[in-house]
């Protein structure tokens, strides 16, 4: 993330996102088939079902081609594609379930925002219930998903609906703490869609953004109902200008949800709630993914079988511009002279090594 809020100057931003889940793809558009009670299941392309999850692990030479059954929680038939040497479970390495094929929004989208966040509350509450070896990767996680939940309802006690916002860009930092943040609104439950039909949030883009985020960007705003207010970077326009204006014309919020971690650039001394510095618009910087490793991002974003931008399977592991942003050299594959995705870069010290 970038160092919002703080005195110091504003790097471009790594934009990241999710995998081992899926990588999102916009080109693929199917509709929602009906749920076996005839009606159409919300959000639930999102998720595979946990009982999917524990039947199917894919290995480099197994191939399963058979779709979810009707009785599916996900009703979207996902079709999968060869998998890796790394898709297998352990407690000490990264899950590795499933290497689907994405889907894009469905052409009849009519989800409502409480079933996504009831979707996102089921499906975290699921993982947290799940049995994994103490001290492992899953184990760490789900540590880190509880504690960034308290932070997070530490947060909706303190402000309401009204006097809060996401800064989201579509990273895979972002996108951890997107999902949380949903899952956490399900004791805010009933909410009045005539009055709150979306999720505040603000998106500051690159002033040339790769093509393959912004299709992520967009796809998200539709899926988890995002009322996302979006500024590009420019001569006039910088990240904090970017804030400056969305407070201007949302004057009532008082605290913005930033996904910035510890070893992102300028976060050493970062804490989970942080007025930003003189200088900057006032408001309160909450920060409840600040202490996740990279593994574990990718750990949770993977296990959950999330979309994710597709650049990460290109071997980015850090997205600014098209200027500034190359595929990781310790993810150069010399033998299959590719990159390899971004899940299986296992030092967070090397994260940023495809920035300039």
């Amino acid at each position: 993330m970038s160092n919002v809020g703080s005195g110091q100057k504003a790097e471009q931003q790594p934009r990241t996102a999710g995998r081992a889940g899926r990588r999102f793809r916009p080109e693929h558009s199917p509709q929602l088939p009906n749920s076996p009670s005839g009606l159409q299941l919300p959000l639930s392309s999102l998720f595979l079902s946990l009982n999917q999850h524990c039947v199917h692990v894919l290995n480099a030479r197994s191939i399963d081609m058979t779709p979810p059954s009707a009785a599916s929680v996900d009703p979207v038939p996902l079709q999968p594609r060869a998998s890796t040497a790394a898709d297998t479970m352990s407690s000490t390495a990264e899950p590795q379930p499933h290497s689907y094929l994405p889907q894009s929004i469905p052409s009849q989208h009519a989800t409502s925002l409480t079933s996504v966040i009831t979707s996102c509350h089921t499906r975290v509450q699921a993982f947290l219930a799940e049995f994994h070896e103490p001290n492992s990767l899953l184990a760490r996680v789900q540590t880190r998903a509880r504690t960034s939940l308290n932070i997070i309802d530490d947060s909706l006690q303190k402000y309401s609906l009204d006097e809060i916002a996401l800064s989201y860009n579509g990273g895979k930092d972002c996108l951890v703490l997107l999902i949380l943040f949903l899952a956490a609104l399900n004791s805010k439950l009933p909410i009045d869609e005539i009055k709150r039909p979306l999720i505040p949030a603000m998106y500051v883009a690159e002033a040339d953004p790769f093509t393959e985020m912004e299709d992520f960007v967009n796809w998200s705003k539709q899926i988890y109902h995002l009322d996302l207010a979006r500024y590009t970077k420019n001569a006039q326009t910088t990240l904090r200008s970017g804030f400056e204006d969305y407070l201007d014309k949302n004057p009532s919020v008082k605290a913005i949800f930033v996904g910035m971690r510890r070893t992102d650039p300028h976060g050493t001394n970062l804490t989970n709630f942080d007025p930003t510095d003189s200088g900057w618009p006032d408001f309160m910087r909450i920060h409840p993914v600040v202490d996740w490793r990279y593994a574990e991002i990718w750990a949770f974003l993977r296990h959950l079988q999330l979309e994710y931008c597709s650049l990460y399977d290109k071997g980015y592991t850090s997205l600014g511009g098209l200027s500034n942003t190359h595929p990781n050299p310790s993810l150069w594959d010399p033998v299959k002279e590719e990159y390899r995705p971004a899940y299986e870069l296992t030092d967070d010290d090397l994260e940023r090594s495809g920035r300039h």
